[in-house]
């Protein structure tokens, strides 16, 4: 099967018109009849968007109106991984291409809207509506053969306006067509109010060497991760969170790693990725070594056996004596005899 479609690609190659490159790319373009999309350039050869948003952003633009594309709706259907898609989402929301946003339905359900534009810059171009030509004037036919005679000045009538005139009036011309429809917002805008962020972590005691390592902690990221560039009110504001976490018995590894791991692409505000990651991911306290203790069973009490007095038989009670059998056979005979 390789075989022959190499042997078709280089019999194409040979029947192409004019001189070839010696270098580089060569195109055998075969024109699409059915089942296309069209894509431009500017989406194709963007400087900022790395090969996988491209690749997003052709696949949405192939699916058809109504298609989830959601972060797991896209991992269903196509063999790249969560992180990696979520990655070319937000790459694609940055540049204009997409846009998602949360509405209220009628019954009341909470859903995502996406919005996908395939050329965000012509909506930023102004729109002017294009002049229609003058409609050129219109000359009546030449009257062919003796002119009328006039009518007699008794009977003319009041003179009535022009044909033009009266068609303006009734019927006024239709505005010129436009070139582009005026853009129009699909998504609506957020109906509930937006909820305040929950305020940075605090370390119940904040000692100068905690706060000298969590300065430290804060400074060095840029060593692991060359987008997390801080400045000094930066790290001022977010070593109280940072030393909230050591507090905690969080080693600094793992508070680097947490900070650094699966950043997006591209970071725009790294100090409120910070902010969240250390206000959402805070872990709890380490519990004491009473907590980790296995709570005491309850004492259970075990009533002993005891021998009967009468019939020597093994019976439970706290103290000697007969057992029931003896107890209902003998009770009733010592009771007649006394």
């Amino acid at each position: 099967m390789d075989t022959s479609q190499n042997t078709a690609l280089m019999r194409a190659l040979t029947e192409l018109p004019g001189p070839l490159p010696a270098r580089g790319v060569i195109h055998i373009a075969i024109r699409h009849t059915d089942r296309f999309t069209v894509v431009g350039n500017d989406l194709a050869q963007h400087p900022g968007l790395s090969t996988a948003a491209v690749g997003f952003a052709v696949r949405i633009q192939s699916l058809p109106q109504g298609t989830e594309v959601g972060v797991k709706a896209l991992a269903a259907r196509f063999p790249e991984g969560e992180k990696l898609i979520a990655a070319a989402l937000r790459e694609l929301e940055a540049h204009g291409y997409l846009q998602r946003a949360r509405t209220r339905l009628p019954n009341g359900r909470i859903v995502t809207r996406t919005v996908f534009c395939n050329q965000p810059t012509a909506l930023l171009r102004p729109r002017v509506a294009a002049a229609r030509p003058p409609a050129p004037p219109q000359t009546p036919p030449p009257v062919q053969g003796p002119a009328p005679e006039p009518p007699a000045p008794e009977a003319a009538a009041p003179q009535a306006p022009a044909l033009p005139d009266v068609q303006q009036e009734q019927a006024p011309e239709a505005p010129a067509p436009q070139d582009h429809a005026p853009f129009v917002s699909l998504v609506p805008p957020p109906t509930a109010p937006r909820q305040p962020s929950p305020p940075l972590p605090q370390p119940r005691e904040l000692t100068a060497e905690l706060h000298r390592a969590a300065t430290a902690l804060l400074s060095d990221l840029r060593r692991h991760a060359h987008q997390l560039v801080l400045s000094e009110n930066d790290i001022r504001q977010l070593a109280p969170a940072v030393a909230a976490w050591l507090e905690r018995d969080t080693r600094p590894d793992t508070i680097r790693h947490t900070l650094t791991n699966d950043l997006p692409q591209p970071l725009r505000h790294p100090a409120k990725l910070l902010k969240h990651r250390l206000t959402v991911l805070l872990p709890p306290p380490l519990p004491d070594a009473d907590d980790l203790a296995a709570p005491a069973r309850p004492r259970i009490t075990v009533t002993p056996f005891q021998t009967c007095d009468g019939c020597e038989r093994a019976f439970r009670a706290p103290t000697p004596g007969h057992c029931r059998d003896c107890r209902n056979t003998h009770g009733p005979a010592q009771a007649a005899a006394a």
